[in-house]
């Protein structure tokens, strides 16, 4: 089955909005010329999200708009898809989407560039399905600053102790970078929350971070890994280390060493894997990540490119058989790589491979406090929060986003935190599946139906013209 065509203009399809994917339509539509290709994105959200500040908005210091810089400001020449892939064919080079509304479409390509990016990892847990949460999504951090605050307005309005005891404690599993500043800013959130309850004793308010490591974010080195530690340590949050969840009910979290915790919290941030979407390829992984070539091409599947979390990128810098992590400063790199290397493919001229040194990272953990090593050098306290907060906004892509960012820190500075309950999740089921719609996604065999399908129909139905960008 080959792919229908309707003029001899390249179509170049991009599915994912993030990092990755924003940055290479953003580079295309730089380069391309005009008439020289059909640029199309697919995406179920209209904004690229900026993850590493989720945290801040889950706590209420940012606003949501703050991290979420839409599409139409960055793209002027791209025509958006607003839906989700859920199964690509690579023999027939097309992609079955399921749009907004619910309607499924097939989206035709000649160069196709896969950032579908990564979901929250989850393992065969009693329970973890039903009662943990994660931080990958606007509406996974708006649910977790709703339900912390409920449930101090629970134990407050309780005159059970038990009941206050369940209420007052909170998990957040996973010790990388996503889980340690999601519990530092919601235990300071906590903290100040409590002084306007007067029926509550702050003590009653536990925090507590775990982690299957022997170590809280190895990445950043023993001396920075340990002042963390330290940190959070002072401020009352209790970390437990080699240590993980092995059941989950409604109310209560066993841990594998034996503790048993009263507890209506758990947040997952226990690492990512990439999207269920690569499975439909049926191409071959690595961890579950598409294995591509230096050039970003996935071996075997004609016009393919894949970057981001959902591609195992050979890590030239490193050598060996070395990775890119999946990181927010990788893929946007890869987006530009990508980009060029399309741009190639549609020329006709040589690709070139995406080599980049990493350049530090970042750990916010509220206030004044942080740990940070940009290009090798260890930093804490003050300087390490200038230099995090500062590349925030370094990377954030519009200068709204930058200014709305910059404005939300000072004014959480100067006046505090607010503790609203907004309301609009409260009836929405509270699963890492309905939040990131991990089941939504085609067995390679229903894709084979989908396409025999439209190709059937098409007979009668003629395709409408692709205009090509301007």
């Amino acid at each position: 089955m080959t792919a229908p065509r309707t003029s001899t203009v390249p179509r170049i399809l991009i599915i994912g909005g993030g990092f990755a994917g924003m940055e290479c339509a953003h580079k295309l539509e730089k380069e391309l010329k005009p008439g020289e290709a059909v640029l199309k994105l697919i995406s179920p959200m209209d904004h690229q999200l900026y993850l590493p500040l989720l945290p801040h908005v889950a706590s209420g210091v940012l606003t949501p708009q703050s991290v979420a810089v839409p599409l139409r400001r960055m793209l002027r020449r791209t025509s958006i898809i607003p839906g989700g892939a859920i199964g690509v064919d690579p023999k027939a080079k097309a992609v079955v989407v399921r749009k907004i509304n619910g309607e499924t479409a097939v989206e035709h390509y000649d160069q196709l560039v896969l950032t579908p990016g990564s979901v929250t990892r989850q393992f065969d847990i009693p329970g973890i399905d039903e009662h943990a949460v994660g931080v990958k999504t606007l509406a996974e951090a708006a649910w977790i600053r709703d339900h912390v605050i409920s449930q101090l307005d629970l134990a407050a309005a309780s005159s059970d102790p038990a009941e206050r005891e369940a209420r007052l404690q909170f998990v957040v599993v996973g010790g990388g970078y996503a889980g340690t500043e999601t519990a530092a800013y919601l235990q300071r959130l906590t903290t100040s929350a409590v002084k306007r309850y007067p029926g509550l004793d702050p003590r009653g308010i536990k925090w507590h971070l775990i982690d299957v490591a022997p170590k809280l974010m190895p990445e950043l080195g023993p001396r920075l890994g340990d002042k963390a530690m330290e940190i959070l340590n002072k401020r009352g949050v209790h970390v437990s280390l080699g240590v993980s969840v092995a059941k989950v009910t409604e109310d209560r979290v066993t841990f594998t060493d034996g503790r048993e915790l009263p507890c209506h919290t758990l947040i997952w941030t226990a690492g990512v894997a990439p999207s269920p979407l690569v499975a439909t390829l049926e191409a071959e992984t690595n961890r579950g990540r598409l294995v591509v070539t230096p050039e970003l091409t996935v071996p075997g599947l004609d016009g393919v490119f894949a970057l981001g979390d959902a591609a195992a990128v050979p890590d030239l810098v490193k050598g060996g058989d070395a990775i890119c992590p999946p990181t927010a400063q990788h893929a946007m790199r890869q987006g530009w790589a990508a980009a060029r290397n399309v741009l190639a493919a549609v020329r006709g001229t040589p690709m070139t491979p995406y080599r980049h040194k990493d350049l530090g990272l970042v750990v916010d953990l509220g206030g004044i406090q942080a740990v940070s090593k940009p290009m090798g050098i260890q930093l804490t306290g003050l300087p390490a929060q200038i230099v995090a907060r500062g590349y925030h906004l370094g990377a954030l892509r519009t200068l709204t986003a930058r200014f709305r960012t910059a404005a939300n820190w000072g004014l959480n500075a100067l006046a505090g935190d607010d503790f609203v309950r907004t309301g609009f999740q409260r009836n929405r089921p509270a699963t890492l599946k309905d939040f990131e719609m991990t089941d939504a996604y085609l067995s390679p065999e229903e894709i084979r139906a989908v396409m025999a399908s439209q190709v059937a129909g098409r007979s009668m139905t003629p395709e409408k013209p692709e205009l090509p960008i301007n």
